[in-house]
């Protein structure tokens, strides 16, 4: 195909934004482990999850079987404010990187979250307002959680209560003040304001926090207010599946002009974005109708996939979650306070796990002054300031398409570019000035988090 023939942004139309998301699960041979209740061990019951999580989202999270979920049309109608994103040829930064592969990516950045988390934030505060609730309460690592829940509790006239990861309530204020400008209430965790935001702090004095920390916390409070239930930004089965509207979207895109990548990248913290993006591509590699090479990123500072366990694993560090069957580093795993705080999360959705376990998708991690690099490079050829937690995909992408230079195999790579960082300046700003770390775990404080770790050592649980 002659390259002017393919614009440099493929968008839709409104009337091809997807109707329905899809489930990875129903295609999958081997399903993730489901959800343990941690007193009894048992799987966790619809009216067990239903204390902490909406009823229609606790459908979602326990389907395993049906493939296509109809997007109601109140979502739908949210979706077009800033749906169908756009689809880039990245003819800029080819040319810099003189490479014979063909890179595209999603742009997810789009409105003002800055990010993808608003595609699954909107349909979690639809689903709270149906069921008749006063509000919600949420974790936020980077913000960019916070932020979408924020704006769609305020277009539904929620009350929204978010517990933001402190080290990045104290790296990325502005992002903070966009989320009180929708009228959410933002708390620095952990905090003395719960009791396991005490016990943490206790535990761990002057800790930057984490993602598991402020689950904790959000729970807590959402478990002791009528009229609230507790929502979350990734992780879960019900995220990927609202994350899928990504790789719906982009795969429209692509079969337009007959485009077929041959690797798809995303960054990888909870698995949301990466989940989403990949999602009817995985299907076609499930069900025997096309192959693909699946790419997780993660950062080196808190290496889940790369460097954890498979086991059974609270969710939070609180524990007060289920158990879930993922890769991780354990629970009470505190990371490094690097950029991504989106990306600091100790495990993996349990679904991108499994598919990891059996082989089908692979994981690199990176370290955070070539993530940078890989963001500056990238703003200063294709114009714009990537998300720190994006710029783990890019980096990705950007060595794959430098082993195609080597090989002169023309491979065509898909990433997503699941927001900006327009809030992330003091990162920017460290990298500059030469202050930035590249922190990794040892193998011997690893080892010592692994032991915490429920289902480790415990044959009832593997």
């Amino acid at each position: 195909m002659n390259k002017n023939e393919i614009p440099y942004k493929i968008y839709l139309e409104e009337s091809e934004l997807p109707k329905q998301w899809y489930n990875i699960r129903s295609d999958m041979k081997n399903k993730p482990a489901p959800l343990l209740n941690p007193a009894t061990l048992k799987p966790m019951t619809k009216e067990e999850l239903g204390v902490v999580f909406c009823d229609e989202l606790v459908k979602q999270e326990l389907d395993d079987t049906t493939a296509f979920i109809d997007i109601p049309e109140e979502i739908t109608s949210f979706y077009k404010m800033y749906r169908p994103a756009p689809l880039v040829r990245a003819y800029f930064l080819e040319e810099k990187l003189q490479t014979p592969a063909k890179i595209y990516y999603k742009f997810e950045g789009n409105n003002t979250s800055g990010s993808h988390k608003l595609n699954s934030a909107i349909a979690q505060a639809y689903y709270a307002k149906k069921q008749g609730l006063k509000g919600v309460t949420t974790e936020t690592g980077a913000g960019q959680w916070g932020t979408a829940l924020s704006m769609a509790c305020s277009y539904f006239d929620l009350d929204c209560q978010v517990y933001m990861v402190k080290v990045s309530y104290e790296q990325k204020p502005f992002r903070r003040e966009v989320m009180k400008t929708y009228g959410a209430s933002v708390t620095p965790s952990p905090s003395e304001f719960t009791e396991v935001g005490r016990k943490i702090l206790a535990e761990h004095p002057g800790t930057g926090g984490s993602l598991g920390c402020a689950i904790s916390e959000a729970v807590e409070v959402a478990l002791g207010k009528d009229g609230y239930k507790y929502v979350l930004g990734s992780v879960l089965n019900q995220v990927l599946l609202h994350q899928s509207i990504i790789g719906l979207e982009a795969k429209a895109a692509m079969d337009k002009y007959d485009i077929r990548p041959d690797i798809i990248i995303g960054c990888a913290g909870g698995g949301s974005n990466l989940g989403g993006l990949m999602a009817p591509f995985i299907r076609e590699k499930l069900r025997g109708e096309k192959d693909y090479q699946f790419i997780a990123i993660e950062p080196a500072s808190c290496p889940s996939i790369t460097r954890g366990v498979y086991a059974y694993d609270f969710c939070d560090t609180g524990k007060v979650c289920p158990l879930s069957k993922m890769y991780t580093l354990g629970s009470g795993f505190m990371p490094s306070p690097n950029h991504a705080g989106g990306l600091r999360y100790h495990g993996m959705n349990s679904v991108l796990s499994q598919l990891f376990e059996d082989k089908l998708i692979e994981a690199r991690s990176v370290g955070q002054t070539e993530v940078f690099e890989a963001a500056e490079l990238f703003a200063r050829v294709e114009g714009t300031l990537p998300a720190p937690e994006s710029a783990h995909a890019i980096k990705g992408a950007i060595d794959e398409a430098l082993k195609c230079k080597e090989t002169g195999e023309e491979k065509t790579i898909l990433f997503g570019l699941t927001g900006t960082g327009y809030f992330d300046m003091k990162a920017y700003e460290k990298f500059h000035n030469g202050e930035m770390t590249d922190y990794v775990p040892s193998d011997e404080e690893l080892s010592q988090s692994f032991n915490s770790i429920i289902g480790y050592n415990n044959p009832n649980l593997k």
